[in-house]
């Protein structure tokens, strides 16, 4: 039995297990657990799928990683059936998975540079992830993952066109730009390029690149050149994901973010007055220390007056050494609450969005022979099956509760 990889958590989790998959081809009946230290559940959900394996598979060896690990190696060394635990810089190095090598966590505070590391597959995927950065330089009060990812490493931009070049030789039609803080791109490099001047190298030195993507971007940090490439650009695709958090004043500045509400609200005005029909997608968190009901209902009324339709919605975790885990707490049962609150009104907004783009022309880059996501990252279901991991010109026909619903144009 071969080498299983379970992943969890974000788009540059995804990256790095398809790096590990290339180091553990040679490996009989291990399962490696790739953890995200975002929010307790995350962490919940790696130690229930460390134990189903354990239980499962008695005799597997059980490799885990990731920011998880690399915060609390002790921890999670100490779960049964765990063999070994790898930081997040070893995790990524082909030694670390000869036979016989021990486990090890190094200081991820004094990494200084990103190894570049050639992807060609994705796993049962048809877009595929590129990491750009490492690392983040703010701390803000409830993230934990500057710890598990330490500071801000930018990839130099030869080491992206040639992975990307790379995946569109494989045949890929669709990347995703990811990292922990994407807009802080470069200003460790020499001569300090910023994210859109490196995207506009990019898709300038990757003309076959047909569909470019960003994960989500700090409100705070787009840069001019980024700005004229969501104008003129059609090859970055009309989608923005925005790391907002909140849309109250107040616990903005207590989560020691960098925007506030305007600054919020006038990024979302000039993405849709310069590229219309703009899909606009947030990650918010519910239930922050100190929130009351009229600081969530600030937030909820700029989630609904802003018509944001692609949400992800967190009630807040309390992560243990951050700032925000000593503040006020917000009861658990009203942190859901407003969670479900906050998606209804998503998902309200969706299906708004999605009734706007009936009878429109879209190119779907098909996930199955039945579905895929259209440019504006709408999910979209054929009548008819379609070539997986193909891009399929298509009419939207009607919406439903679960997106579009489309015919082959």
């Amino acid at each position: 039995m071969t080498a299983d990889i379970l992943t969890f958590g974000c788009r540059l989790n995804t990256y790095e297990s398809e790096v590990i998959r290339g180091h553990v081809g040679h490996l009989d009946d291990t399962v490696v657990v790739n953890t995200c230290a975002v929010t307790a559940e995350a962490e919940r959900q790696a130690r229930q799928a460390i134990a189903r394996t354990h239980r499962e598979r008695p005799g597997a060896r059980i490799v885990v990683t990731g920011c998880a690990a690399q915060i609390a190696p002790d921890r999670w060394a100490a779960l049964p059936g765990v063999t070994r635990v790898l930081g997040n810089q070893e995790k990524l190095r082909a030694e670390s998975w000869m036979e016989g090598a021990p486990g090890a966590v190094s200081d991820i505070m004094q990494a200084r540079e990103v190894a570049a590391h050639l992807v060609t597959e994705f796993a049962g995927r048809a877009r595929a992830f590129v990491q750009v950065q490492q690392g983040c330089d703010h701390r803000c009060t409830f993230c934990v993952i500057p710890y598990g990812r330490g500071s801000n490493r930018s990839v130099p931009i030869g080491a992206v066109v040639d992975q990307v070049r790379a995946l569109v030789g494989a045949g890929f039609n669709e990347v995703v730009l990811t990292g922990v803080d994407i807009t802080s791109y470069g200003s460790d490099l020499p001569g300090r390029p910023s994210l859109g001047q490196m995207v506009r190298r990019l898709l300038a030195l990757v003309p076959e690149l047909p569909r470019l993507r960003l994960s989500s971007l700090d409100p705070a940090a787009l840069d001019e050149d980024l700005w004229t490439l969501i104008a003129g650009e059609a090859r970055l695709l009309p989608y923005l994901h925005l790391s907002l958090q909140a849309g109250s004043d107040l616990i903005l500045k207590r989560m020691k973010r960098r925007h506030g509400v305007a600054g919020a609200s006038a990024v979302i005005a000039r993405a849709r007055r310069l590229r219309p029909g703009i899909a606009i997608g947030a990650d918010v968190i519910a239930g922050f220390p100190t929130e009351t009901d009229a600081l969530f209902a600030e937030t909820l009324d700029f989630v609904r007056d802003h018509a944001l339709p692609y949400l992800h919605v967190f009630p807040y975790s309390e992560r243990p050494g951050t700032p925000a885990a000593r503040m006020p707490s917000v009861p658990h049962p009203e942190r859901r609450a407003r969670a479900a609150q906050l998606r209804q009104a998503g998902a309200q907004a969706a299906r708004d969005f999605h009734q706007g783009q009936l009878g429109t022309r879209t190119q779907v880059l098909t996930e199955t022979a039945e579905t895929g996501h259209s440019e504006h990252f709408a999910p979209v279901r054929f009548a008819r099956p379609m070539p997986p991991a193909t891009l399929v010109s298509a009419r939207i026909t009607g919406t439903d509760a679960r997106g579009l619903l489309a015919e082959a144009a």
